[in-house]
This record gives structure tokens, sequence and C-alpha cells, in this order.
């Protein structure tokens, strides 16, 4: 009996769990996009009033760092996600 419910869950599982990772993958990379995009326009709005300063460089800088690298964390979740489900 435990054999049988083992070989069941073995061809189950793996099909379960594909699409979740899948969508995990998915749901993250959406999150981190809307967090670049938000970050994008506080980094223009603080682009659009710099005055020289380095305490204004610095926000640039820092903002425009974390834009590009929450984009480029998004980017990558969706091509795991694409890479996963064409395995």
């Amino acid at each position: 009996m435990f054999s049988l419910a083992k070989q069941f869950l073995g061809h189950v599982i793996p099909g379960v769990i594909k699409p979740l990772r899948v969508l995990w993958n998915e749901v993250i990379g959406f999150v981190f996009i809307a967090f670049g995009v938000v970050a994008g326009f506080s980094t223009y709005r603080h682009l659009s009033r710099f005055q020289g300063d380095i305490e204004g460089l610095m926000m640039l800088i820092l903002g425009g760092g974390f834009v590009l690298m929450m984009l480029g964390f998004g980017v990558h979740s969706f091509w795991r996600a694409r890479k996963i489900n064409r395995s």
C-alpha cells in the first residue's frame, strides 16, 4: 500500500511543483520590476530637482543603482521562469 502511494506521489509531485516554481518566479519578477519602476519615478524626480550638490548626486547614484538592480532581478526571474517552463 505504501509503495503504491509513494509511486503515485512520485508521479504527481513533480507535475505540481514545476508550475508552482514557474508561478513563483513570475510573481517575484513582477514585484521586483514594480519596485524598480516606482524607484525609477522617484529617481527621476530627484534628477529634475538636482542642483549639483553632493547629497543630490548621491541620491541619484543610489537611486539609479537600486533601479538597475531591481529591474535586473525582475528580468532574471522571468528568464528563470521561462527556463523552468521549457525543461
